[in-house]
């Protein structure tokens, strides 16, 4: 947990273009303690009123930077990164490159519930009218990396076609696979590089 914490604070500062010394003196402290926190793990967790503060300036959930679970034993929060892209359910943005964009705070009782792995997920921003009334432009998509099968019945995935990125329905038909919108005024998706990504597990709930 107090790795995670380093973690999650060094992703912080680093997504908002802070300084370890500037940090360390909003929170009472001298110039090296938040690096030497992150860095040295020294101390090895922060008290409560610093955590606090660290997380009313952020703007995030306290968890994150190491509160405690109100259930013994059991987060009260997990972590997923935000990839900085964005998923088109239309005609595809184009990518450079995934980058990191800070994290998503989700409830770990969602995870629970569709015994998914934390270490596994992503979340990405969709965009595009495509896939409407499934995903709706600016949802968040909660992506498992891990499961890139494909099967006859189909789901929802996040995949690169031809080098753009899309959110799209796909389903096997033998050795092919069929790339296709919710919204009927899309046609099929016809490429031939498809690169399945992950499966959209979640939005606003569940997607089996």
């Amino acid at each position: 947990m107090e790795a995670d914490s380093r973690s999650a604070l060094a992703a912080l500062v680093e997504q908002h273009g802070e300084s370890y010394a500037a940090l360390s003196r909003l929170i009472g402290r001298n110039a090296a303690y938040l690096q030497q926190y992150v860095r040295r793990g020294s101390p090895r967790q922060l008290p409560e009123r610093e955590r606090r503060l660290l997380a009313d300036y952020f703007r995030v959930d306290e968890a994150l930077l190491g509160a405690p679970s109100a259930r013994s034993g059991a987060p009260s929060a997990i972590a997923v990164p935000r990839i900085d892209a964005v998923a088109s359910a239309g005609p595809g943005g184009l990518l450079d490159r995934d980058r990191a964009a800070g994290d998503v705070v989700i409830d770990p009782a969602i995870i629970r519930r569709l015994g998914l792995d934390p270490a596994r997920l992503s979340a990405i921003t969709a965009q595009g009218d495509s896939m409407l009334p499934t995903v709706m432009p600016g949802d968040t998509l909660l992506v498992d990396r891990g499961d890139q099968r494909v099967t006859a019945r189909g789901a929802i995935y996040v995949l690169r076609v031809d080098g753009a990125l899309m959110v799209k329905r796909v389903a096997r038909h033998g050795a092919a696979l069929i790339v296709t919108s919710d919204n009927p005024d899309y046609p099929r998706v016809e490429a031939a590089g498809i690169d399945i990504i992950g499966r959209v597990v979640w939005l606003s709930r569940p997607l089996i």
